[in-house]
């Protein structure tokens, strides 16, 4: 009975301190400490106070920094001014139907035709380095603004700019670029994969979103984005320039100090179209529901999921943005464009074998419905059908801000008429974080 209570005690223990070192999750940023550039003999800024306005202005996201390393205080403290940002360096290996691009496994890019003989591919990449300005104004003030820009430089495989946010914040609202309120970005599993699930609703768009912390427990938000549409056309048919904005909407339930959290959103969309038969435009109604979140179920387990379904929303799925299916040509009218039923999701589990080690394993799936239809820009047997996506990795911080990786994914990608293709990657990462 002895052995036992002291078996149990020493597992307390080490399940206490995995709770105050758990790391991995971009809801518990890590407090690594912020160095004022500017500190004048004789003051003591609070350092875990200026940590903690830089985290809540910065995006909640697994693989962006929640604050830089060094900051600059403004006279009496009206502002905080950050710059930090990643350097990040892949080598990966594919095997079977290799995917060209070196930092996004995209497994709607998998090769459907590909030729005989390229079977393994080699790839190296930085290309997920960025950097970032975080800036806060009158921080702790109720008209406290916020301002955050971030890019990297995966526009292209030349190692082109590519801005992944520039946004304000003030009393709840978001105005600029940033993901959408239909995106949950904090709840995306840890990877080395800088895209993730095929099913993860994760995109960028201009917003202007609104969001109301309720209590410690609720919040909600919702907003009006700028309207992505992607539709398969025919001759008779072609998109035509946007009126309406895109509306998402979420409702949100946390606990354990928002470390643990159930989302469910809805998104609704009017895109329009020019039907050259009638001589008309004409409009489709998308919509979308979701449900999302993360949750640690003890203190070395945490789990991420997601779950979305809807029509004419293929776009909000990472795996299928510009995929041309939205809306796709009416079989009966071809004049007419049809809205196209989706769904998709994921779920992960991310277990900390120490303070400094833990390990992910994801699977995701998405699926569209697109009818038969006789004519458009792409055959209908050529369409993508779904697609899965699995992952495993294992992720070391040798000290604080410096981290290295193994990752191992496998995609599959079939079309309507059931070819289907699959993808293997292996690959490692050193990433440094300031």
């Amino acid at each position: 009975m002895i052995s036992f209570l002291r078996v149990g005690a020493l597992v307390l223990t080490l399940c206490a301190s995995q709770i105050i070192m758990a790391q991995g999750h971009p809801a518990r940023k890590d407090n690594t400490g912020v160095t004022v550039l500017n500190h004048i003999a004789g003051e003591n800024p609070d350092t875990a106070e200026i940590h903690k306005k830089f985290v809540e202005n910065a995006p909640a996201v697994y693989n962006i920094p929640g604050a830089p390393r060094f900051a600059i205080i403004g006279k009496e403290r009206k502002f905080y001014l950050g710059i930090g940002g990643t350097l990040k360096a892949t080598v990966s290996y594919d095997w079977g139907d290799p995917i060209d691009n070196a930092f996004d496994f995209t497994t709607s890019a998998i090769p459907m035709n590909p030729r005989k003989g390229d079977d393994g591919l080699v790839q190296f990449s930085a290309a997920t380095s960025g950097m970032f300005i975080n800036f806060v104004a009158l921080p702790g003030n109720e008209n406290q603004v916020g301002a955050y820009i971030n890019f990297n430089l995966t526009g292209g495989n030349d190692y082109g700019f590519d801005l992944q946010y520039a946004y304000l914040k003030y009393r709840g609202i978001t105005a600029g670029y940033n993901y959408s309120l239909f995106s949950d970005m904090a709840a995306a599993p840890p990877s080395i994969d800088n895209e993730g699930p095929c099913g993860f609703t994760a995109i960028p768009n201009g917003v202007l979103d609104y969001t109301l912390d309720i209590n410690s427990h609720w919040k909600v938000a919702a907003g009006l984005e700028l309207p992505m549409v992607s539709a398969t056309t025919s001759d008779k048919n072609y998109i035509v320039n946007q009126r309406v904005p895109d509306i998402p909407a979420y409702v949100q339930y946390s606990w354990g100090g928002g470390s643990s959290w159930l989302r469910f959103s809805a998104i609704l969309r009017n895109m329009l179209y020019r039907d050259v038969p009638a001589d008309r435009n004409r409009d489709m109604i998308g919509w979308g529901i979701k449900m999302s979140g993360s949750a640690t179920l003890c203190p070395v387990v945490t789990t991420y999921w997601q779950a979305a379904y809807g029509k004419g929303i293929t776009s909000y799925f990472q795996d299928l943005y510009e995929g041309g299916l939205d809306m796709v040509p009416d079989a009966e009218d071809n004049g007419k464009l049809t809205t196209v039923k989706a769904w998709g999701g994921y779920a992960g589990i991310q277990y900390n074998i120490s303070p400094t080690v833990f390990i992910t394993t994801t699977y995701s799936h998405l699926r569209n419905y697109a009818p038969n239809y006789t004519q458009g820009t792409t055959p209908w047997g050529e369409q993508y059908k779904y697609a899965q996506y699995a992952l495993a990795n294992v992720m070391w911080t040798i000290k604080p801000g410096i981290q290295c990786g193994l990752e191992y994914i496998y995609g599959r990608r079939v079309d309507m008429s059931g070819v289907s293709h699959h993808d293997n990657r292996l690959q490692t990462m050193l990433c440094l974080s300031f």
